[in-house]
Protein backbone atom coordinates (compact mmCIF):
# COMPACT_ATOMS: atom_id res chain seq x y z
CA UNK A 1 0.00 0.00 0.00
CA UNK A 2 1.32 3.29 -1.33
CA UNK A 3 -0.13 6.82 0.32
CA UNK A 4 -0.45 9.23 -2.32
CA UNK A 5 -1.28 12.97 -2.17
CA UNK A 6 -3.98 15.07 -3.26
CA UNK A 7 -5.50 18.37 -3.11
CA UNK A 8 -7.74 17.37 -0.33
CA UNK A 9 -5.44 15.39 1.68
CA UNK A 10 -3.70 12.29 1.57
CA UNK A 11 -5.11 9.02 -0.35
CA UNK A 12 -4.31 5.17 0.08
CA UNK A 13 -3.40 2.82 -3.32
CA UNK A 14 -3.78 -1.05 -2.99
CA UNK A 15 -1.44 -2.49 -5.22
CA UNK A 16 -2.44 -5.93 -7.02
CA UNK A 17 0.39 -6.76 -9.15
CA UNK A 18 1.00 -9.85 -12.03
CA UNK A 19 4.94 -10.41 -13.32
CA UNK A 20 4.44 -8.79 -16.59
CA UNK A 21 1.37 -6.58 -16.75
CA UNK A 22 -0.12 -5.75 -20.30
CA UNK A 23 -2.29 -3.15 -18.75
CA UNK A 24 -3.33 -1.04 -15.65
CA UNK A 25 -6.73 -1.20 -14.24
CA UNK A 26 -7.14 1.63 -11.43
CA UNK A 27 -10.38 1.40 -9.20
CA UNK A 28 -12.37 3.31 -6.82
CA UNK A 29 -14.87 2.66 -3.61
CA UNK A 30 -18.12 3.40 -3.82
CA UNK A 31 -19.72 6.54 -1.59
CA UNK A 32 -20.10 4.92 1.59
CA UNK A 33 -17.89 1.28 0.93
CA UNK A 34 -14.26 0.66 0.76
CA UNK A 35 -12.05 -0.49 -2.00
CA UNK A 36 -12.89 -4.48 0.13
CA UNK A 37 -16.78 -4.67 -1.44
CA UNK A 38 -17.48 -7.87 -3.39
CA UNK A 39 -17.33 -6.60 -6.69
CA UNK A 40 -14.21 -4.84 -6.36
CA UNK A 41 -12.38 -7.81 -5.25
CA UNK A 42 -14.32 -9.86 -8.03
CA UNK A 43 -13.26 -7.63 -10.72
CA UNK A 44 -9.43 -7.41 -9.26
CA UNK A 45 -9.52 -11.42 -9.63
CA UNK A 46 -10.80 -11.18 -12.71
CA UNK A 47 -7.97 -8.59 -13.85
CA UNK A 48 -5.27 -9.98 -12.44
CA UNK A 49 -6.00 -13.45 -14.01
CA UNK A 50 -5.53 -11.65 -17.44
CA UNK A 51 -2.71 -10.07 -16.71
CA UNK A 52 -3.67 -7.07 -15.79
CA UNK A 53 -2.33 -4.97 -12.22
CA UNK A 54 -4.75 -3.45 -10.50
CA UNK A 55 -4.61 -0.33 -8.10
CA UNK A 56 -7.47 -0.05 -5.30
CA UNK A 57 -7.85 4.03 -4.52
CA UNK A 58 -9.15 4.93 -1.10
CA UNK A 59 -10.29 8.47 -1.14
CA UNK A 60 -9.08 11.04 1.07
CA UNK A 61 -12.32 11.00 3.01
CA UNK A 62 -12.07 7.32 3.64
CA UNK A 63 -8.31 7.55 4.55
CA UNK A 64 -9.11 10.27 7.12
CA UNK A 65 -12.47 8.44 9.02
CA UNK A 66 -15.10 9.70 7.02
CA UNK A 67 -17.89 7.59 6.02
CA UNK A 68 -20.04 10.59 4.24
CA UNK A 69 -18.15 11.88 0.54
CA UNK A 70 -16.33 14.16 -0.35
CA UNK A 71 -18.09 17.04 -3.17
CA UNK A 72 -17.92 15.89 -6.77
CA UNK A 73 -15.70 18.60 -7.56
CA UNK A 74 -13.16 17.04 -4.61
CA UNK A 75 -13.28 14.04 -5.77
CA UNK A 76 -12.51 14.46 -8.91
CA UNK A 77 -10.06 16.42 -7.92
CA UNK A 78 -8.22 13.91 -5.90
CA UNK A 79 -8.95 11.19 -8.01
CA UNK A 80 -6.91 12.81 -10.81
CA UNK A 81 -4.09 13.51 -8.77
CA UNK A 82 -3.73 10.15 -6.92
CA UNK A 83 -3.96 8.45 -10.67
CA UNK A 84 -1.25 10.77 -12.02
CA UNK A 85 1.57 9.27 -9.21
CA UNK A 86 0.52 5.66 -9.94
CA UNK A 87 3.10 3.33 -11.37
CA UNK A 88 1.74 2.41 -14.74
CA UNK A 89 5.03 2.30 -16.59
CA UNK A 90 3.90 3.37 -20.08
CA UNK A 91 0.62 0.39 -19.95
CA UNK A 92 -2.38 0.88 -20.72
CA UNK A 93 -4.22 2.78 -17.80
CA UNK A 94 -7.80 1.56 -17.29
CA UNK A 95 -9.90 3.38 -14.86
CA UNK A 96 -13.52 2.34 -12.93
CA UNK A 97 -15.10 1.77 -9.61
CA UNK A 98 -18.24 1.26 -7.85
CA UNK A 99 -21.18 3.12 -7.97
CA UNK A 100 -19.74 6.60 -6.93
CA UNK A 101 -16.13 5.24 -8.39
CA UNK A 102 -17.45 4.75 -11.12
CA UNK A 103 -18.94 8.54 -11.68
CA UNK A 104 -15.72 9.64 -10.77
CA UNK A 105 -13.62 7.71 -13.01
CA UNK A 106 -16.21 8.47 -16.14
CA UNK A 107 -15.87 11.96 -15.19
CA UNK A 108 -12.54 12.34 -15.59
CA UNK A 109 -11.26 9.64 -18.00
CA UNK A 110 -10.23 12.51 -20.10
CA UNK A 111 -8.11 13.90 -17.74
CA UNK A 112 -6.48 10.51 -16.38
CA UNK A 113 -5.86 9.01 -20.11
CA UNK A 114 -7.58 6.44 -19.62
CA UNK A 115 -7.96 3.73 -22.35
CA UNK A 116 -11.33 2.54 -21.19
CA UNK A 117 -13.93 2.81 -17.92
CA UNK A 118 -15.25 -0.41 -15.72
CA UNK A 119 -18.39 1.10 -14.19
CA UNK A 120 -19.63 -1.43 -11.27
CA UNK A 121 -23.28 -0.52 -10.25
CA UNK A 122 -23.03 2.68 -12.00
CA UNK A 123 -25.33 4.57 -10.32
CA UNK A 124 -27.76 6.28 -13.44
CA UNK A 125 -30.10 8.21 -10.79
CA UNK A 126 -31.21 8.16 -7.53
CA UNK A 127 -33.55 5.73 -6.48
CA UNK A 128 -37.07 6.51 -7.40
CA UNK A 129 -36.08 9.84 -9.10
CA UNK A 130 -35.36 8.65 -12.88
CA UNK A 131 -35.38 12.62 -13.80
CA UNK A 132 -32.30 13.11 -12.28
CA UNK A 133 -30.62 11.43 -14.86
CA UNK A 134 -26.65 11.21 -14.51
CA UNK A 135 -26.51 10.25 -17.75
CA UNK A 136 -24.36 13.21 -19.25
CA UNK A 137 -21.45 11.92 -17.18
CA UNK A 138 -22.28 8.50 -19.18
CA UNK A 139 -22.06 9.84 -22.81
CA UNK A 140 -19.59 12.34 -22.08
CA UNK A 141 -16.49 9.42 -21.81
CA UNK A 142 -14.52 9.26 -25.16
CA UNK A 143 -13.27 5.99 -24.83
CA UNK A 144 -15.21 2.57 -24.12
CA UNK A 145 -17.15 1.40 -21.48
CA UNK A 146 -18.05 -1.47 -19.61
CA UNK A 147 -20.90 -1.34 -17.48
CA UNK A 148 -22.23 -4.10 -15.18
CA UNK A 149 -25.52 -3.80 -13.62
CA UNK A 150 -28.11 -5.52 -11.54
CA UNK A 151 -31.33 -6.20 -13.32
CA UNK A 152 -32.96 -4.83 -10.16
CA UNK A 153 -30.51 -2.22 -9.12
CA UNK A 154 -32.63 0.78 -7.94
CA UNK A 155 -30.54 3.51 -9.34
CA UNK A 156 -31.74 2.27 -12.68
CA UNK A 157 -29.88 0.90 -15.90
CA UNK A 158 -27.89 2.65 -18.15
CA UNK A 159 -28.37 2.36 -21.87
CA UNK A 160 -26.19 0.73 -24.28
CA UNK A 161 -24.58 3.23 -27.11
CA UNK A 162 -21.79 3.99 -29.14
CA UNK A 163 -18.59 2.66 -27.60
CA UNK A 164 -20.36 2.08 -23.96
CA UNK A 165 -21.77 -1.77 -23.47
CA UNK A 166 -24.35 -3.13 -20.89
CA UNK A 167 -23.74 -6.51 -18.99
CA UNK A 168 -27.10 -7.21 -16.88
CA UNK A 169 -26.55 -9.48 -14.16
CA UNK A 170 -28.75 -11.03 -11.79
CA UNK A 171 -29.22 -9.15 -8.59
CA UNK A 172 -29.12 -5.41 -7.30
CA UNK A 173 -26.87 -2.48 -6.39
CA UNK A 174 -24.44 -5.20 -4.40
CA UNK A 175 -23.66 -6.99 -7.56
CA UNK A 176 -22.88 -10.08 -5.30
CA UNK A 177 -25.61 -12.79 -7.15
CA UNK A 178 -23.31 -13.03 -10.22
CA UNK A 179 -19.87 -13.23 -9.09
CA UNK A 180 -18.84 -15.66 -12.17
CA UNK A 181 -20.64 -13.28 -14.58
CA UNK A 182 -18.83 -10.30 -12.99
CA UNK A 183 -15.72 -11.92 -13.51
CA UNK A 184 -16.38 -13.24 -16.90
CA UNK A 185 -16.87 -9.58 -18.27
CA UNK A 186 -14.29 -8.15 -16.77
CA UNK A 187 -12.42 -10.53 -18.47
CA UNK A 188 -13.35 -9.84 -21.71
CA UNK A 189 -13.19 -5.99 -21.25
CA UNK A 190 -9.71 -6.44 -20.53
CA UNK A 191 -9.21 -8.44 -23.69
CA UNK A 192 -8.99 -11.75 -21.89
CA UNK A 193 -11.64 -13.55 -23.22
CA UNK A 194 -13.84 -15.75 -21.09
CA UNK A 195 -12.01 -18.94 -19.70
CA UNK A 196 -15.37 -20.01 -18.10
CA UNK A 197 -13.66 -20.87 -14.73
CA UNK A 198 -15.75 -21.01 -11.80
CA UNK A 199 -15.28 -21.09 -8.28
Amino acid sequence: MIELDTPHGPARAHLNEVEAPKAVLVLGHGAGGGVGAPDLKAATEAALGVGVNVILIEQPYRVAGRKSPAPAAQLDAAWTAAVAQLPAEGLPLYVGGRSSGARVACRTADATGAAGVLCLAFPLHPPGRPEKTRLPELEAVKVPVLIVQGTSDPFGMPPEGPGRKVVKLKGNHSLRSDVNGLRAAVREFLGGGDDGDVD
